[in-house]
């Protein structure tokens, strides 16, 4: 059997942890069977069983509305997946984004569907400030892939939830597989370069956030916890790829006021290599995920597999990841209202977050022992090896 990946993102155009797990898992899966995967962009690689090929997009003439050029985007890509012939036993999609090539295929090439969730649009309403109308279709295509799919993966045990609360599921097509990390990449470095690039004094701790600036993240939350931190550490900012120019402002003047009133915040606007966050994940004291929404945080996974401590929102799959008082802890999130999704009570997440933080900062011993036995987790629950044996096998019973 042939598996075809469909997905936005691939490398080397990756900036979330969907991609991540995309990459990772077709290059683990290539080994036991062939995988093709098609992509946005301009990517053409092959090597042994696995193939990917970018497929670009021409926008010069189209005069709609810019908030739904990335949804139409999406559809125009998805039609050019299914117009170079398929092959495949087996389609796989990652995110809206190629949901409907997934249907395409399903109906014209016969072949069966299965979609893994690594968000749910309906939790996302903070994506109306970015997609406009284009949101409404978003909702509507991901319901519509994901109840005509032969199997439906969730990345962790809070996703799956989701995932029966809001869609008719039968159950017996809904599985969890978690998302993974590799050890032997994701491990501490000793060398400081890309400190020293940034302005980050390697002498001084640090707390660091590493993630896309979106409601989703959380990431004003923790801006806003920095007036509670205690002094004597820096705080480490690794956040770019803005959803919209609304909140890349607001992260502007937030960041801009906390640097008024204390030194040592250092803010690296853009997203970087994988070799480079993990330099970043290496030296910090703490990481910091203050996600409002997060169905699994593959991004926790890196810290704790980069032997850190972590302080992370009780929401989603991260209580699957992070175990309190033995890798981190983890901030419980009081209830949310539906628009903008965030706490009811947010000055009061940012401050558990920030005492949290201060505990884990003044205590080295507890940096050195959580971060112990997070790089264990990691190693001995989340394999990729593993995760590619595990979707292998969902695959043969669909056959």
């Amino acid at each position: 059997m042939k598996a075809l990946f469909l997905t936005n993102e691939y490398p080397p155009h990756i900036y979330g942890g969907a991609g991540v797990h995309v990459e990772y898992l077709s290059r683990e899966l290539a080994k036991l069977m062939p995988v093709d995967v098609r992509c946005f962009g301009d990517q053409n690689a092959s090597s042994g069983q696995l193939t990917a090929q970018g497929f670009g997009l021409d926008t010069a003439g189209w005069t709609s509305p810019k908030q739904l050029q990335s949804v139409f985007g999406a559809l125009q890509r998805c039609l050019d997946f299914n117009t170079t012939n398929i092959d495949a036993g087996v389609v796989h999609c990652h995110t809206w984004y190629a949901h409907f090539g997934g249907i395409l295929a399903k109906l014209n090439y016969g072949i069966p569907l299965v979609i893994t969730v690594h968000s749910l649009e309906p939790l996302r309403p903070w994506k109306r400030e970015q997609l406009g109308g284009g949101y409404d279709f978003t909702c509507w295509l991901e319901r519509t892939a994901l109840e005509m799919a032969d199997a439906v993966i969730a990345v962790s045990e809070g996703t799956r939830r989701d995932v029966e609360k809001l869609f008719e599921i039968d159950p017996a097509r809904l599985h969890i597989i978690y998302n993974g990390i590799d050890p032997a990449e994701y491990q501490a470095v000793t060398t400081h370069g890309v400190l020293d690039r940034f302005g980050i004094d390697p002498s001084k701790p640090y707390v660091l956030f590493l993630g896309r600036i979106t409601r989703q993240k959380g990431i004003i939350h923790l801006v806003n916890a920095i007036k509670h931190l205690d002094p004597g550490f820096q705080i480490v900012l690794c956040a770019g790829a803005p959803d919209t120019p609304e909140i890349a402002a607001e992260m502007k003047a937030a960041v801009a006021q906390a640097q008024s009133q204390r030194d040592g915040i250092i803010w690296i606007d853009q997203m970087l290599d994988n070799k480079s966050k993990i330099e970043l994940y290496s030296h910090a004291g703490v990481f910091v995920c203050p996600s409002i929404y997060e169905p699994f945080g593959i991004i926790n996974l890196e810290a704790m597999a980069c032997g850190r401590a972590v302080v992370a929102s009780a929401v989603g799959g991260i209580p699957e990841v992070v175990v309190h008082g033995e890798t981190g802890y983890l901030i419980p999130v009081e209830q949310m209202t539906e628009s903008p999704f965030e706490p009811v009570n947010a000055e009061k997440f940012s401050h558990d977050l920030a005492a949290r933080i201060n505990e884990i900062m003044a205590d080295p011993a507890k940096q050195k022992t959580f971060g112990n036995a997070g790089r264990q987790r990691a190693i001995d629950t989340f394999s990729w090896a593993s995760i590619a044996r595990q979707t292998k096998a969902l695959y043969e019973t669909l056959g």
